[in-house]
């Protein structure tokens, strides 16, 4: 763990803040926290950070104007937390800018790891990794080619931008809205029933007839690849 990577925590609920604020100290990060949108847009304004949880629900400016002014002149990973179920919120965080969301109550661990993959991401002054590793699921995100173990799979665009996005996100259970929004775009907002199609299609084409299987489904949220 990078010791200076610092996270600045804008949130309204000074108890979730401070747990907030416990747990990723613990885990080694620098954290800094505001509880209202204009003192938090200020604190981005003057100081530097690797990434943003940002609260939609603020006084003083809201989350979604503060990830928005953010986008004006940075690319700094925003995660939004939100007490919201309604998707609009969901899609209007991700259209103006932000790199993620969770939905509270949250677990921890998920938020952790989100966290740890928005990092990863934005690391720009390393070259793009042309290959992901899944154990021996292997994606050439230059050749296009994928293979398990020494056997190649043959993919659609479709299928192939899914499991991207996927092994990108290894261990990481993704909702099908993020699905959507991420692989299809916003127009295949009115339903999810792609997601499930292609699912299937791809624990058909990676795991069909291998004892180890990466494609798993959680119950209740979504799909995750792991090893």
């Amino acid at each position: 763990m990078n010791k200076q990577e610092k996270i600045l925590i804008v949130e309204d609920e000074l108890k979730i803040a401070r747990f907030l604020e416990l747990e990723l100290v613990h885990e080694g990060y620098e954290v800094s926290i505001e509880n209202n949108g204009l003192d938090g847009l200020q604190k981005i304004q003057n100081e530097s950070f690797e990434l943003i949880l940002l609260d939609i629900m603020l006084p003083g400016l809201s989350g979604l104007e503060v990830c928005r002014r953010i986008r004006k002149n940075s690319k700094i990973p925003v995660i939004m937390l939100t007490a919201k179920g309604d998707i609009t919120d969901k899609v209007m965080g991700l259209d103006i800018g932000a790199d993620d969301y969770l939905t509270k109550p949250f677990e921890i661990e998920e938020l952790l790891a989100r966290i740890r993959a928005a990092l990863r991401r934005n690391k720009t002054n390393e070259p793009e990794i042309d290959e992901i590793l899944v154990g021996d699921l292997i994606l050439n995100r230059k050749t296009r080619r994928i293979f398990r173990g020494t056997v190649e799979i043959e993919l659609t665009k479709r299928e192939f931008e899914l499991l991207e996005f996927l092994m990108i996100n290894e261990g990481i259970v993704i909702n099908r809205e993020q699905l959507l929004e991420k692989v299809w775009g916003r127009r295949y907002y009115t339903s999810t029933n792609s997601v499930d199609v292609y699912i299937r299609y791809l624990r058909e084409k990676i795991d069909s007839g291998h004892k180890k299987k990466y494609l798993h489904t959680v119950r209740g949220f979504g799909y995750v690849i792991r090893a």
